[in-house]
C-alpha cells in the first residue's frame, strides 16, 4: 500500500482522507488537488523556500491543505492558536516574518483588527471566498521543485511572550519525507492500513494534534474531525467511523469519565487500538480507569514543541503507575540537579532530551535558543526523576513548583489527589505569597454540576487531601470557580489564576 498523501491519491484517489465536524468529506484526490493548487497559488503570490504562511483557521479540512502546501513548497505554515486577541495575534504575524494569511470568517474581527495594526501587513485570504482569488486560474498538478517544509508552532508563551519553535529545513522530495512520516506513528504500534480512521479531538494549531493528525494522513489513515469538544460527541464518533486511533489530553479522560455509568457503559468503543495521550500528567486513577474502560490501548508519552521525548505503552504503565515511559529510539533523556550533575534514580531535578535528529532554535531569540540546551540536549523546565532502569517520572514544571519553607511542593501531585474527590470537576494547585513561609498551597476547585461550592466543601476536601498527603503538602486555602481557564487542547492556564495573586502582593511592597 501506498505511504504519503500524493501518492495514496494517485493509487485510490476516492478514499476518505478528512471528514470534517459538518460531515463533508475530502477523498485523497481532492485533497491532493486542492494541496496543490493552494501551493501554486502561494507560489504565484511570491512565496519561496523558507517564508511563511501563517493561519488562524478551525479544525476545517483547508488547515490540512494548507499544512499540505507548504509541505511541498518549502515553506513554514504558523498555525496561530485561534483564542488569541488581536494584539497578539499580531505580535505572530509580525514575529513570524509571514508572508501571507489564511483565516476564517469565524474570527475576521480578531484577525482584521491584527492586519489594521501592522505596518505591513501579509496579504491575507479568508478561507470561505479569498482562498478563490488566491488560487484561481492555477493548475491542480503537483508544482514543479518541490521541497519539503514544515510547521512553525509557537509555544504558549507561559513565561514571556510565545516564541516559534523553528527547525532547519531538511531539502528532501516532499513524497520521500512524507512516506518516512508514518513511521513515527509506529512507535505507538499504529501502522499504515486503509482502514485506520484517526479521531482529532482538539484543535489542529496545537503541535501534537497536527503531528497526529498529519501522519495518520500518510499513512493513509482518515482523519476525523471534532470542531469544539464534548465527551458525548467524542463517544458517538467513535462509535460511527469506527474509530481506531486519537490523541487526548488527560482533561479530556477526567470529563470522559464523569459521565453517567449508564452512558458510559452504552458506549461503543470496540474499534479503539491506539489512544495517544500526553500534554499534562495523568491522574493515576483516572488512567486506571480508562484502562479499564477501554482496555489496553492507552499510549502515553512525554514531549515538547521543541521535541521528545519518552513513551510508555499501556502494560509498561501498568508494571509502573505514572511514568511517562522510556526515551524512544532515536531520543536519550537525563535528569540533573541545579549545577548540572546527573540525578541518580529517584531524585528529582531538570529534564533534559536529546536534541538530536530534530534541532531546533527559537526564532530571533538566540539568547532564549543558548538558555535551554547544553551538550546536545534541551530542557523545557520540566521537574522528573528517572528510576533504576530509566524510566521517567514528571514531578511538575519548574516554573509551577512551589517553594515553602525551603520545601520543594509539585503541584501536579496535589492536583493528582484532588482529581480523586468525586465532586472535583478540574483543579488547579499553585503556590500565593506568605509571608511566613514565603509561598503557600493554594487550590482552586471547578466543582462537578450539582455539587455546592463554599465552606463545607473546602473542608471535605481538606480533609480528603489529609488523608492522601502529607499536611505540609495539602492546600492552605481552597477557592472555587464555575470554569477553569484551558485552552480547546486541554492546557491549563494555571498563570490566569495565579498572577492576581502575587500582583496584589507587588502592590503592597
Amino acid at each position: 500500500m501506498a505511504e504519503g498523501v500524493w501518492r495514496i491519491a494517485a493509487e485510490d484517489p476516492d478514499r476518505p482522507a478528512v471528514v470534517e465536524a459538518a460531515g463533508a468529506i475530502r477523498t485523497y484526490g481532492e485533497l491532493a488537488d486542492r494541496a496543490n493548487r493552494l501551493a501554486h497559488g502561494l507560489r504565484r503570490l511570491g512565496l519561496t523556500t523558507g517564508d511563511v504562511v501563517a493561519a488562524v483557521l478551525p479544525n476545517q479540512a483547508v488547515m490540512l491543505e494548507l499544512q499540505l502546501a507548504a509541505f511541498q513548497s518549502g515553506l513554514y505554515l504558523v498555525p496561530i492558536n485561534t483564542r488569541l486577541t488581536a494584539p497578539e495575534i499580531a505580535y505572530i504575524l509580525d514575529d513570524s516574518r509571514a508572508k501571507a494569511l489564511v483565516y476564517s470568517d469565524r474570527f475576521g474581527p480578531a484577525v482584521d483588527a491584527a492586519l489594521d495594526s501592522l505596518a505591513a501587513p501579509p496579504p491575507a485570504f479568508s478561507s470561505t471566498d479569498g482562498l478563490e482569488q488566491l488560487t484561481k486560474g492555477v493548475p491542480a498538478a503537483r508544482p514543479d521543485d518541490r521541497t519539503a517544509g514544515t510547521t512553525m508552532h509557537y509555544t504558549s508563551g507561559t513565561t514571556g511572550r510565545p516564541k516559534g519553535v523553528r527547525r532547519p529545513l531538511s531539502g528532501a522530495e516532499p513524497d520521500e519525507q512524507a512516506e518516512r512520516i508514518p513511521m513515527f506513528l509506529a512507535m505507538f504500534g499504529v501502522m499504515p492500513h486503509g482502514d485506520g480512521v484517526h479521531l482529532a479531538v482538539s484543535p489542529l494549531y496545537h503541535t501534537a494534534v497536527m503531528t497526529f493528525s498529519t501522519a495518520s494522513l500518510h499513512a493513509g489513515h482518515t482523519v476525523v474531525l471534532m470542531d469544539g469538544w464534548s465527551p458525548e460527541e467524542t463517544l458517538r464518533l467513535i462509535a460511527e467511523w469506527r474509530v481506531t486511533t486519537s490523541h487526548m489530553v488527560p482533561t479530556q479522560f477526567h470529563r470522559l469519565l464523569a459521565l453517567p455509568d449508564e452512558v458510559r457503559a452504552a458506549a461503543d468503543v470496540s474499534s479503539l487500538t491506539n489512544v495517544i495521550h500526553a500534554a499534562a500528567p495523568c491522574p493515576i486513577g483516572d488512567k486506571r480507569r480508562m484502562l479499564d474502560w477501554w482496555g489496553p490501548v492507552i499510549y502515553e508519552y512525554y514531549a515538547a514543541t521543541e521535541g521528545g521525548g519518552t513513551l510508555v505503552t499501556p502494560r509498561e504503565w501498568l508494571d509502573r503507575p505514572g511514568t511517562v515511559g522510556r526515551a524512544w529510539p532515536t531520543s536519550a533523556v537525563h535528569v540533573e540537579d541545579d549545577e548540572g550533575r546527573p540525578c541518580p534514580p529517584g531524585v528529582p531535578g531538570t529534564v533534559w532530551m536529546s536534541l538530536a535528529p530534530a534541532d531546533f532554535e527559537y526564532h530571533r531569540d538566540a539568547e532564549k535558543t543558548r538558555a535551554g540546551r547544553h551538550d546536545g540536549f534541551f530542557t523545557v523546565g520540566d521537574i522528573g526523576y528517572l528510576d533504576e532502569d530509566g524510566y521517567l517520572f514528571l514531578c511538575d514544571r519548574k516554573a509551577d513548583m512551589i517553594i515553602s519553607g525551603g520545601v520543594n511542593i509539585y503541584p501536579a501531585e496535589i492536583e493528582s489527589a484532588l482529581f480523586g474527590h468525586p465532586k472535583v470537576a478540574d483543579v488547579a494547585v499553585f503556590g500565593i505569597p506568605d509571608a511566613e513561609w514565603g509561598e503557600q498551597v493554594k487550590a482552586v476547585v471547578e466543582p462537578v454540576r450539582g455539587a455546592t461550592a463554599g465552606p463545607d466543601l473546602a473542608r471535605e476536601l481538606d480533609e480528603f487531601c489529609r488523608e492522601r498527603l502529607a499536611g505540609y503538602k495539602c492546600p492552605k486555602t481552597f477557592d472555587f470557580t464555575e470554569a477553569m481557564p484551558r485552552e480547546p487542547t486541554g492546557k491549563l492556564l494555571k498563570r490566569t489564576l495565579r498572577d492576581p495573586y502575587w500582583a496584589a502582593e507587588r502592590r503592597n511592597i
